[in-house]
């Protein structure tokens, strides 16, 4: 990979950990919860008005101070100006004591410095909107006596509060606001990248008297050797207050970075550094982000913002271990030696040994034979490279060197922080090299807590191990085990655009969730357990609900794919629960099972729902094959047929293929599509009648009931004649509502209690409506399929059967009986 013309050495403030002694990256950081600083409110003397100001603050010296506020007292050494916003109104402001009886402020969490206690005389200037706060939080009276803007402050003149130099007024940029602090930023170029910033424009000085160890250096005088995040920032604060510099120091809660491998609080600090540019190709990179495919949607926004306003990224560390940064310093100069003929050299050495040979290897072996007569002068770089730019590279790694890949990769995926980490590394070192962004889609999702939404902790002992998930624990009642494939369809049930919940409960309703779902393939499988494909129904002769429910499968697989597309996992979770656990069992299932059990075992009728289960069985097998693929598995090996694609048994399920659109199955008329979603809606309603009369013990099984339907609208009442002596029997009101008869009234004059004592309502949109009643079935119940008909002994041959039970049997083989000896 060449990076050519970005990378570059120099001084800059970087993250440093002082507990890990290296550079860190912004993905390397953690912004924990609670981190308290102590905050301090300072005075800054005044000695000198902006030139051409007109004697804006004459009135006012040598009284005059700036009042300035940090979250870093340990900073105060290296400071190197004041930043103030041009836009924003300041003010001066007159400190005077109020009386006795006024409210004073929280002495328990707050402590006022020497300068608010002498009670002197005292000005101070400070942000227009801050001073009302100010007011209250000093306790203090506060007069304005003069207004103007913070441009009008450039180039003011105060005193360095340590080291007594005269230092300036700067005007800063936008982070400068009036939401906490007094309006102006004490600015250390050396100690934070918005300060550095403001530097450059200005050429202040680069200061940073603080070593790797986080301890203050000889440069910072009198805090010598002090840690700068302990006692260190204890003397400067006791310094400003016995010097008359103190107005208050009180605990500031907030986010701050941490070292995310030692959990210790970082610095800014100004070091010696090598550093990837991005300014050279930024836009090319904001660009690149707009041809990517971001799942969710929201993350090209985060990505965007996170990369346009980034600043060059610091690449080396300083580690025992890592990826080294080929490079040689001469002994005397410090000069750098890397050059795109060192860099060959050392990558062949690599290629060949391995990247540890950089620290075992002489500097005379690893230089190129033009330099090697100067190798005494040289000594090898002891800087590591970053890991986020190693794992940032990883694109051109596996894709530009692996047989059958290349790139753009189809996807990139990990979690939401990896905006700033991974995404935003591998963004960077692709478009830089070859001017696109290394992958085509990316996805993010959140992190995975306990059932109450915690972050797991083995303190917390709240951590969910999947081993154990799978496996089961110690104790198999308090941890059993719910195999791969519950784990698996959990991943697919959560929205994992958010942080996702996990957890015993969780677990069990999942495990319960996976066996509905083997449930119904049990039933498709055990259903079909004497079928061949050759037995299959051509799509036109099947009935109606048969046609319909190919119809529904087909538009459950196309959303399905549709949903895999989208990496909407979570969807297809929805789609199986509700249709293979709900829909199939609470109406085809149900009304099957007479078909299937009572129909006769070659009937046409039972051939006709063998047709439509199969295609349940193999259509659902395949799509839910990559989110519980042992499951998938087990149904393709107990399938009692074979399947072929393109003349080939499919041994197992992923050799399958995934189902192709079936135009015949989605041809089904759209008025019939409406008819049928309320003729289930009317099956409701009915179902909610009969259990009326289950409750009042007028029947027990629906088998027991006569159902009587009246239509206001009459194309509407036609149809449900016609279904009443549909030429199918599997198309018939009574086997769809699962009961004996259903009868059509003409109109509801003549209906009385006493004949049919329960009924209801459906309303449809078109405001009509169809009127509900119950009442005994007629007849007498059939032995063997238990429905009710008038006919039952009219058969002498077999005086308990209906004239369908009795078709069946008549025409059913005697199975053949073993000899008994």
């Amino acid at each position: 990979m060449v990076f050519e013309g970005h990378i570059y050495r120099g001084r800059k403030p970087v993250h440093w950990s002082p507990s890990s002694r290296t550079a860190l990256a912004e993905a390397e950081l953690e912004y924990p919860e609670g981190h308290v600083s102590r905050s301090i409110y300072g005075i800054f003397k005044v000695v000198g008005e902006p030139q051409g100001s007109g004697g804006l603050l004459k009135d006012f010296l040598p009284d005059l101070s700036l009042a300035v506020w940090t979250t870093t007292p340990w900073t105060i050494p290296a400071n190197a100006a004041v930043a103030v916003n041009a836009k924003l109104q300041y003010a001066v402001v007159e400190v005077q004591s109020l009386p006795d009886d006024s409210p004073s402020p929280d002495k328990a969490k707050k402590k006022l410095g020497s300068v608010l206690l002498e009670q002197k005389k005292l000005f101070l200037v400070a942000a227009l909107d801050l001073v009302e706060g100010l007011r209250n939080k000093f306790g203090m009276n506060l007069i304005v006596k003069k207004t103007f803007l913070g441009s009008d402050l450039e180039n003011c003149r105060y005193i360095h509060p340590v080291n007594n130099k005269e230092c300036p007024v700067v005007i800063g940029g936008d982070y400068i606001t009036t939401e906490s602090g007094t309006g102006l930023v004490h600015t250390a170029p050396g100690h934070g990248q918005e300060d550095y910033m403001t530097g450059l424009t200005y050429g202040l000085p680069l200061f940073s008297p603080v070593d790797d160890d986080g301890k203050f250096t000889d440069e910072a005088g009198q805090f010598k050797g002090l840690d700068v995040l302990g006692d260190g920032n204890t003397a400067v604060v006791k310094y400003l207050n016995e010097h008359s510099l103190l107005l208050m120091e009180e605990p500031y809660k907030h986010k701050y970075p941490y070292d995310w491998r030692t959990k210790k609080p970082t610095i800014f600090r100004a070091t010696e550094q090598w550093f990837a540019s991005v300014e050279g190709f930024r836009q090319a990179a904001m660009d690149a982000i707009s041809h990517v495919k971001w799942l969710p949607s929201q993350a090209e926004n985060r990505i965007t913002a996170m990369t346009s306003s980034r600043s060059d990224w610091c690449i080396s560390r300083q580690r025992t271990w890592g990826v080294p940064i080929p490079v040689f310093y001469h002994v005397e100069s410090k000069e750098p030696l890397m050059n795109e003929e060192t860099i060959d050299h050392i990558k062949t050495i690599i290629s060949r040994k391995g990247s540890d040979a950089w620290w075992y290897m002489s500097v005379e072996d690893l230089l190129p034979d033009r330099y090697r007569d100067k190798a005494s002068e040289y000594v090898k770089g002891t800087d590591t490279m970053d890991v986020w730019f190693d794992s940032g590279s990883s694109w051109a790694a596996v894709l530009e060197k692996r047989i059958g890949l290349d790139r753009p990769a189809d996807l990139y995926l990990e979690g939401t922080d990896q905006h700033r980490g991974w995404f935003q590394s591998s963004l960077l070192t692709c478009v830089a090299t070859k001017g696109r962004a290394p992958y085509s889609s990316v996805l993010t999702h959140g992190f995975v807590l306990d059932e109450k939404g915690l972050k797991m902790s083995k303190s917390l002992g709240n951590v969910v191990d999947p081993c154990t998930v799978i496996e089961g624990g110690k104790n198999s009642k308090e941890s059993p085990g719910y195999g791969a494939d519950v784990l698996r369809l959990w991943v697919s049930s959560v929205d994992y655009t958010g942080d996702v919940l996990i957890g015993p409960q969780v677990l069990k309703q999942m495990s319960d969730i996976y066996r509905k779902l083997r449930g119904t393939l049990r039933f498709l499988l055990g259903n079909l357990h004497d079928w061949n494909p050759a037995y299959a129904v051509p799509h036109q002769d099947l009935p109606i609900i048969d046609q319909y429910a190919l119809f529904q499968l087909e538009n459950v697989v196309s959303s399905i794919k549709e949903s895999y597309d989208n990496y909407q996992f979570f969807k297809i979770f929805q789609i199986l629960q509700r249709f293979a656990i709900v829909d199939l069992s609470n109406f085809y299932f149900d009304v099957a099972k007479d078909r299937l059990y009572v129909g006769g075992t070659t009937s046409f009728t039972r051939r006709s729902c063998q047709t439509v289960l199969a295609e349940h069985l193999v259509s659902l097998s395949r799509v839910m094959a990559p989110i519980v693929p042992h499951l998938a598995e087990d149904v393709w090996q107990n399938l009692p047929f074979q399947y072929t694609v393109d003349g080939s048994v499919a041994e197992f399920v992923f050799e399958s293929r995934w189902p192709g659109i079936n135009e015949s199955m989605l041809a089904f008329p759209s008025e019939e599509i409406d008819f049928w979603e309320r003729l289930l809606e009317l099956r409701t309603e009915v179902n909610k009648v009969l259990e009326a009369a289950r409750i009042e013990k007028m029947i027990g099984s629906s088998l027991e009931a006569k159902v009587y339907l009246h239509a206001s609208d009459a194309s509407l009442a036609n149809r449900l004649q016609e279904m009443c002596a549909a030429s199918h029997d599997a198309d018939s009101l009574n086997r769809i509502f699962i009961v004996s008869q259903v009868e059509i009234l003409p109109s509801l004059e003549n209906v009385s209690v006493e004949r049919i004592p329960h009924s209801g309502e459906y309303a449809i949109q078109d405001n009509s409506k169809i009127w509900v009643g119950v009442s005994r079935a007629d007849g007498s119940k059939c032995e063997r399929c238990w429905n009710y008909s008038t006919q039952v002994g009219d058969f002498p041959e077999h005086p308990t059967l209906c004239p369908r039970c009795y078709t069946v049997v008549g025409v059913q083989p005697i199975p053949a009986l073993s000899a008994v000896s």
